[in-house]
């Protein structure tokens, strides 16, 4: 038995690595591996490539823009059933946005204009096209029912070309004319208008679509025309404001005016009373009534040193006689004719002269006109539109912050004297009148409130950064997924696959036995081996699992051995 045991001990030595075995390559040695480490490396594997495709395709999806914004639910699924048939891939926001690669934003939008999308609001009003379809038997008030269409439809075509405007509806009410109605109704219109968001018309703008539709129909006037929007409320009367009666640009220029004021205040005070213990109020009453004048003087010119103009002079004359017949004896000197009458010129007061004849009845009558020229002089006065009329202010002053000896704070109200010379320097900045009504207060009172100024945010509080990290956190997961699949999943299977360095390997079977630590003999007998961290017990494990056609080959000259 002690022979048989002892016989591997001196047989010949085993070379490791036999010459008609060669070394085994990777995917031996995977195939070696335990099958955990198998289906982690696999695992590993997929979620690496499942990374790198989604940083790919998330990578290939660029900067999309807009191709169209604020569609109608209607517009924007004919846009995006398009777009779908033309295999251009797209997203859709809301507020009826749809965006598309911004290397295809004007192709697109010419080839869908091309098509006739979107159509807009007004994409089915009809126009004067109505008019070519007419029938044989159409009666007169079906062609006048399609004019009054066609022309409803066609305002509302040119009141939606605006770029403030995406949808327009016109209803027209022009009553038919008789010739037996003694008063004819005069026609009417409205004018719905859907506004673009965040978009107004002027007072310019409802003026001119006004004046649009008043001068389309006949004996329309523009008194007549009312316009809304989408809200429902009335903007054809200038947008005139029901507490005030201004319209809106008068209640601008009103604002503009008070600010004008609030800041002449606030940069003559602040310098004084410091910054934020200021607060002023200005309100203005601005007259924008048009008011004209027209007046007539007349001054005669017949002063004393001043020579009179005669305009113009009349003069009529009249005289009747009647003659008495011939009396006495007949004769020459009894047939002579009367003397004519003599008058002066110049209007003196002589008699006339009797005719001859001495008994006959004579009547004589004068009148003289003169008209003088008079000076006159007509005044035309218009009134300005927004003149101040009156300008209150309202000025409050933060109390003063006062530190004893003590290192104590007080607040204490500002001297009077102070609130006078503020007053003062209020009154010559906003140009007071005490004639028109004007009024300044200026009050001394404790400011309510923390008057510190709110410190920087911090950098990671910053939007910059908040916008980039919400940008960045999809390629970033991406990106450790990754990671973690490769140092996590196949580096470790990777390096359990990888061969020992040649260094480390035991060369024959005899160096691992004549190395190997046996416990003590009895009766000849060997003892188990030594404990399992033995490194001589671990480089023989590692040349099994490496080689174990050897390990066979040593095993088979063992059994071999034993029973010779």
């Amino acid at each position: 038995m002690d022979n048989a045991l002892s016989a591997p001990a001196a047989a010949a030595p085993v070379v490791l690595t036999p010459v008609d075995a060669g070394p085994p390559n990777f995917v031996q040695r995977l195939n070696g591996l335990p099958l955990r480490s198998k289906l982690t490396m696999g695992a590993g594997l997929l979620a690496l490539a499942g990374a790198v495709l989604a940083i790919t395709l998330w990578s290939s999806q660029g900067d999309y823009r807009p191709l169209f914004s604020g569609l109608a639910d209607k517009d924007g699924g004919a846009v995006i059933g398009q777009l779908s048939a033309m295999n251009v891939p797209y997203k859709h926001e809301a507020g009826g946005t749809i965006l598309v690669p911004a290397g295809q934003v004007y192709e697109l939008r010419m080839k869908l204009a091309a098509q006739g999308l979107p159509k807009g609001g007004n994409g089915n009003a009809v126009g004067f096209e109505l008019m070519d379809k007419s029938s044989i038997g159409q009666t007169q008030f079906a062609e006048r029912l399609n004019f009054q269409r066609g022309l409803e439809g066609e305002l509302a075509r040119t009141i939606a070309a605006m770029s403030d405007v995406a949808d327009a509806r016109v209803h027209l009410a022009i009553p038919q004319q008789n010739g037996f109605f003694r008063e004819q109704q005069k026609p009417s219109a409205s004018v719905f208008l859907t506004l673009r968001g965040g978009r107004a018309l002027d007072r310019n703008q409802i003026a001119g679509i006004v004046h649009l539709v008043s001068n389309a129909v006949p004996e329309l006037s523009t008194k007549a025309v009312s316009v809304l929007d989408q809200t429902g409320a009335l903007i054809s009367q200038a947008g005139a404001d029901a507490a005030t009666g201004l319209d809106s640009q008068q209640l601008q220029y009103k604002q503009q005016v008070e600010a004008g004021f609030n800041k002449r205040i606030f940069e003559l005070l602040e310098p004084v009373v410091g910054r934020d213990n200021l607060r002023a109020t200005v309100t203005a009453d601005v007259d924008f009534s048009q008011t004209e004048a027209t007046a007539e003087e007349y001054r005669p010119n017949q002063g004393a040193n001043t020579q009179a103009a005669v305009r113009s002079n009349q003069t009529s004359e009249s005289t009747n006689a009647n003659a008495t017949p011939p009396t006495g004896v007949p004769g020459a000197a009894t047939n002579q004719p009367p003397v004519p009458a003599t008058a002066p010129i110049n209007g003196a007061s002589a008699p006339l002269q009797p005719t001859q004849g001495g008994a006959g009845t004579n009547s004589s009558r004068r009148e003289q006109v003169t008209n003088y020229e008079l000076d006159k002089t007509v005044r035309v006065t218009r009134g300005a539109v927004g003149n101040v009329k009156r300008l209150n202010a309202a000025i409050v002053v933060n109390h003063r912050t006062v530190t004893d000896s003590k290192g104590k704070t007080t607040q204490q109200p500002v001297p009077a004297e102070e609130i006078e010379r503020l007053t003062d320097l209020v009154k010559e900045a906003m140009g007071f009148n005490a004639e028109r009504g004007d009024s300044v207060k200026v009050v001394s009172a404790p400011f309510v409130g923390d008057k510190t100024e709110p410190g920087d945010l911090p950098i990671w509080k910053q939007p910059w950064l908040l916008d980039l990290a919400r940008s960045a956190i999809v390629p970033l997961a991406f990106v450790a997924i990754a990671l973690i699949a490769v140092f996590g999943m196949i580096r470790p299977a990777i390096k359990a696959a990888a061969p020992l360095p040649p260094e480390e390997k035991p060369e024959t079977v005899d160096e691992i036995v004549d190395d190997t630590e046996l416990l003590p003999t009895a009766n000849g007998m060997p003892k188990l081996e030594a404990p399992l961290h033995n490194e001589k017990l671990d480089r023989a494990r590692a040349l099994a699992r490496e080689n174990p056609v050897a390990v066979a080959n040593i095993v088979r000259d063992w059994m071999a051995g034993q029973t010779a």
